[in-house]
């Protein structure tokens, strides 16, 4: 199948986020309805593209995998809403205190599995962005979830969809695994 885009973006070898970084810079170009190609290699963003388009009222229109680039089509809505940010935040020294502090936590890490298995907080849960909703069941609503990935970005989309599913203690971690100092394990 041959989709036709208005614009072709190159985001091959780039991680979180800057793909979605080029993507809205992109977007901000387009006329309403046009079509963005996003070329990425990065697993991870098909996840984070299809959470972005929906925060922003951009419409996903599907991913196609040719080899190891992912081709991401993205249309631009006739009226993007303004984007928001999750409002409950710590840093990661505020996330280690609260764990040397034995406090009664969840550390939810969103980022693929192959991030979280070379690198994550002990005691973290590994719940990838892209099935965070068909895991939904696996979280308690009540529990205090401190959500965490490799730069803020991919977990702030997190926390807004934990949020938006009734989850009412959600913290998003900035800015996550690229300077988190504590301790780590591998398995």
């Amino acid at each position: 199948m041959n989709i036709k885009a208005n614009v072709i973006l190159d985001a091959k070898g780039l991680a979180c986020p800057m793909p979605i970084v080029k993507t809205k810079k992109a977007m901000a170009q387009l006329d309403p309805g046009k079509v963005l190609e996003l070329q990425a290699t990065d697993k991870g963003s098909t996840a984070d593209i299809k959470a972005w388009s929906e925060s922003t009222g951009h419409q996903y229109l599907g991913t196609i995998e040719e080899g190891l680039v992912l081709k991401h089509f993205l249309r631009k809505a006739d009226e993007v809403k303004a984007e928001k940010n999750h409002p409950h935040v710590v840093n990661n020294e505020q996330l280690q205190s609260k764990i040397d502090g034995k406090e009664n936590i969840i550390v939810l890490d969103v980022r693929e599995s192959a991030e979280f298995v070379f690198n994550h907080i002990p005691g973290a849960r590994s719940i990838p962005l892209g099935e965070l909703e068909e895991r939904l069941h696996e979280l308690n609503v009540d529990d205090n979830i401190y959500v965490v990935c490799r730069t803020g970005s991919r977990s702030d989309l997190a926390a807004q969809k934990l949020t938006n599913a009734g989850f009412k203690h959600v913290i998003n971690v900035l800015p996550g695994m690229s300077e988190w100092t504590g301790s780590t394990k591998s398995n």
